[in-house]
């Protein structure tokens, strides 16, 4: 067991109320989540931040001294790395996301760059032995899931969305629609089921007015699959719901084809028939073709409308409205508009 003095703590840790001058251990266990410190070996032009656990990015920068937490991640528009069989001190690791998550990375997109090499230092380890000086390896997560989790979502209603790929704007309308039902009078609650480590999308969509937020991080899950995708949602829904809020906003992190279980979750009959709609973010009018036949054919869903930037201007607009039969509505434009719709779904639900 060694001390070191740590500059930064990556949001994945935002659980372990970490201070900056911590205890390693050499004995590493490669698992999904567990804590380590490294070391970072180069400097970056581009992708060069993390997210700490205050929410805030931060640079960084050659010789920082970082904790994140093992994982792995598949990304279209990021790295793809893996989780490494062994680990010693010493070892070169990558850093795979903003939110802290480390791993081997297998390809980059050219549009980041290379990924930070990291010197692995050790274990962080935590002492939850009262009076004790014994040592385990500290975790991501405020709880671990329970993998039988139970769906009650009392009766709250849930909008879902659902994106045909990353960046396909899904974060921006969950945000509308906070914004608007919250000025309706709505009380909102948010999630995010899927995705790699990073609460940005939920402290933005805190900034829009949810009163609570979850997400799977929160259940020491480092990046989503689909086998524990459904467990996960089921347990953030009933999470939610506990607390009453008029109704729930879901996002469906990266794509609706994708290694992250979104199509697990679809796939699950009760989460299925728990959500009051579904919105789906696409990228242009194709993906939105794509994804609503998806959505259709694969799971039965008719969705509720489209959004995204295929809704950037009226040629997207209307090629989806004759193709698909759906609304069309921006979310950045017409933020009102989008969350106004979204009222009148929930006003037909309860009418019914």
């Amino acid at each position: 067991m060694k001390s070191v003095v740590v500059d930064k703590i990556a949001s994945v840790a935002q659980h372990s109320e970490l201070g900056h001058e911590l205890r390693l251990s050499g004995d590493i266990p490669c698992e999904e989540g567990v804590l380590v410190a490294v070391r970072v070996l180069n400097n970056k032009t581009r992708y060069n931040q993390i997210e700490l656990t205050s929410g805030r990015m931060a640079a960084v920068t050659q010789g920082d001294i970082v904790v994140g937490a093992l994982g792995h991640r598949k990304a279209l528009r990021g790295y793809s790395g893996h989780l490494p069989l062994s680990l010693k001190a010493g070892d070169i690791i990558q850093l795979l996301n903003i939110g802290g998550v480390l791993g081997i990375c297998d390809s980059a997109n050219p549009d980041v760059g290379a990924p930070f090499d990291c010197e692995v230092l050790g274990t962080v380890l935590h002492f939850p032995y009262l009076g004790e000086r014994i040592g385990v390896p500290a975790r991501a997560g405020a709880r671990p899931l329970d993998a039988n989790a139970p769906l009650d979502t009392q009766g709250v209603p849930v909008v879902a969305l659902a994106g045909t790929c990353m960046d396909s704007g899904k974060t921006a309308a969950a945000c509308a629609i906070v914004g608007r039902l919250r000025h309706l009078g709505l009380t909102v609650s948010a999630c995010k089921a899927t995705g790699v480590s990073l609460r940005r999308d939920i402290l933005t969509m805190e900034d829009a007015g949810a009163t609570e937020t979850m997400i799977f991080s929160d259940l020491g899950i480092v990046t989503t699959t689909a086998e524990n995708g459904p467990a996960l949602t089921r347990a953030l829904l009933s999470g939610l719901a506990e607390s009453h809020p008029d109704v729930i906003v879901l996002e469906l992190g990266d794509g609706l084809l994708g290694a992250y279980g979104v199509e697990a979750i679809l796939s699950d009959s009760l989460i299925r028939d728990a959500l009051t709609a579904v919105i789906l973010c696409a990228n242009d009018p194709v993906s939105a073709w794509g994804g609503a036949r998806i959505l259709r054919d694969s799971f039965g869903i008719e969705p509720a409308l489209v959004t995204g930037p295929a809704t950037d201007n009226s040629v997207g607009i209307d090629q989806i409205r004759e193709r698909l039969s759906l609304p069309a509505i921006n979310a950045l434009s017409h933020g009102v508009a989008l969350g106004d719709h979204v009222a009148a779904l929930l006003q037909g639900k309860e009418a019914a």
